[in-house]
């Protein structure tokens, strides 16, 4: 048995465009400060987060305009006040719903809020932020160059997609990219003033937490979006034909969720090429994503030993073969530059021996949700299966919360979760709870909608449904303090603090 990577913890899974504030998302400030006092008053370890870029088809954190860049709706407009760069005038008068992101009304909202900070910071405000933004474009030039200037001519082009650009520039034609560049330099300056002022505020929340013993565990799409900078600065890095189209795309064969499988669309890697240059590009991606967070959960883990190559053009999933990844080998050149493995393999659904072979082989951490249970005792999600070396979930982002999973289980399976707990079950996050965190998983998270017990209409996304998704935010008044009193408690309960001196036993 694999000797657990991490140290036995707990945390809670929460975007930050869920938490509470004024300004229609939840972003990097005063909120977010008193979330983490929340969690390390609460003895958790880790605050889990999805992908951090700039959203792209859908809202979907999963469909990035970059795979290397901050989402700039998680921008403060308190921190950039306090800055010097804008002024509360503002957004006086601005209101915006309390419970859900309106990403219709913020997105614009948040864009013209850069543009303003940026035409300050070039009138002279905030001058002893100069020299650190020369220093930052200087060192993330690798990325930075090539995002700013795709994002300045994506937005020329009135937000057309990659696929229907110029076909000078879709191919980076020299002179068409030269041409490009000395028009739009102003633009390309403004968004990677975006990037600077993104990371800046990030690394200083994440810097607060540290402080307070609580770590980031982060999110990686093993696909990238077609529509972005990652595939038009890199074409030769993915299987695309000579107009920059994917001639295969992801996505996963039919099974017992989805008669038609699910077609993702996102261009697949040519990995043959990224051997060639020593994995390069995942190299820079991962170091990139380990400045932001502490450990990083790799999504659809499995594509990495074989993934679903769907013929483009083909309307379902139905379709295609499985094509061996990279396997170990981009692991290794990880391991080697990056001095470890700081991951957990997002390994739900179907996989297979030779998935849990390479998993294991490099003692990765996998995951187990106590929802995907229920159905008899050698199901690999009941509690008394697990293994040490594991993250545990009561549900994730894609599941629906626990009470509102309960509201769809029929008496048989209720009957079921009752005899594996002992009791009858009132409050369904409970027993779930006590489960993950009572379990010999070294890492217990569950969604802050668990933590609250709080109904099926929170739920952040339900996969196959292209709208509608990551929109909830939790409100203050939502946060009972008993809930907390009740985390703590089983944080306490079942060995999972954070060092330091032991509590005082119960009474």
């Amino acid at each position: 048995m694999t000797k657990p990577t991490l140290p036995r913890s707990s945390g809670v899974l929460l975007h930050p465009t869920s938490l509470p504030g004024p300004f229609g998302v939840g972003d990097l400030g005063p909120a977010a400060y008193r979330w983490v006092e929340t969690l390390a008053a609460m003895k958790q370890q880790w605050w889990q987060v999805l992908p951090l870029g700039p959203t792209g088809a859908g809202d979907s954190p999963y469909q990035s305009y970059s795979a290397f860049a901050g989402n700039i709706n998680l921008l403060s407009p308190e921190l950039l006040e306090h800055d010097g760069l804008v002024s509360s005038s503002f957004w006086a008068g601005q209101s915006f719903p309390n419970d859900h992101v309106d990403f219709a009304r913020v997105t614009p909202f948040k864009q013209a809020l850069l543009r303003a900070a940026w035409d300050a910071f070039r009138g002279g405000k905030a001058p002893a932020l100069k020299a650190d933004f020369e220093a930052y474009q200087a060192a993330d030039a690798p990325w930075l160059d090539g995002y700013a200037l795709y994002m300045a001519v994506r937005d020329s082009l009135g937000g057309r997609g990659l696929t229907d650009w110029p076909k000078d520039l879709l191919r980076r034609d020299p002179v068409a990219l030269a041409a490009v560049e000395k028009k739009l330099a102003a633009e390309v300056l403004l968004h990677k003033f975006g990037q600077f002022l993104f990371d800046r505020q990030w690394a200083e929340l994440r810097s607060y937490a540290a402080d307070r013993g609580v770590r980031i565990m982060g999110d990686a799409p093993i696909f990238v979006a077609l529509d972005s900078a990652d595939v038009w600065a890199n074409p030769d890095q993915f299987l695309l034909d000579k107009d920059r189209n994917p001639t295969v795309v992801a996505g996963v064969p039919p099974d017992y969720f989805s008669a038609d499988g699910q077609h993702w669309g996102n261009p697949i890697y040519d990995w043959g090429r990224m051997a060639d240059t020593g994995y390069a590009w995942w190299v820079a991606r991962a170091a990139r994503d380990l400045r932001r967070v502490d450990l990083v959960r790799l999504d659809h883990f499995r594509g990495f030993r074989q993934a679903w190559h769907i013929p483009a053009g083909e309307p379902s999933a139905k379709k295609g073969k499985w094509v061996d990844g990279p396997g170990a080998k981009l692991f290794e050149k990880l391991r080697a530059t990056l001095g470890g493995l700081p991951f957990v393999a997002e390994d739900l659904g179907v996989i297979t021996p030779d998935v849990e072979e390479l998993r294991d082989g490099l003692g990765l951490p996998g995951m187990k949700v106590i929802q995907f249970a229920l159905d008899k005792p050698q199901n690999p999600y009941w509690p008394h299966n697990f293994v040490p070396n594991s993250v545990c979930y009561t549900g994730t982002h894609d599941n629906a919360t626990t009470v509102g999973w309960w509201q769809g289980l029929d008496a048989r399976q209720r009957g079921y979760l009752e005899a594996y707990t002992g009791y009858k079950v009132d409050d369904p996050a409970e027993p779930l709870l006590r489960l993950a965190w009572g379990s010999v998983s070294a890492v217990a998270i569950a969604p802050l909608q668990d933590v609250l017990s709080l109904g099926g209409n929170t739920r952040m996304n339900t996969p196959g449904v292209a709208e509608g998704n990551w929109r909830w935010r939790f409100e203050s008044y939502q946060f009972w303090p008993k809930a907390a009193d009740r985390l703590r408690g089983l944080t306490e309960l079942y060995n999972r603090l954070p060092p330091g001196p032991e509590p005082e036993p119960a009474e």
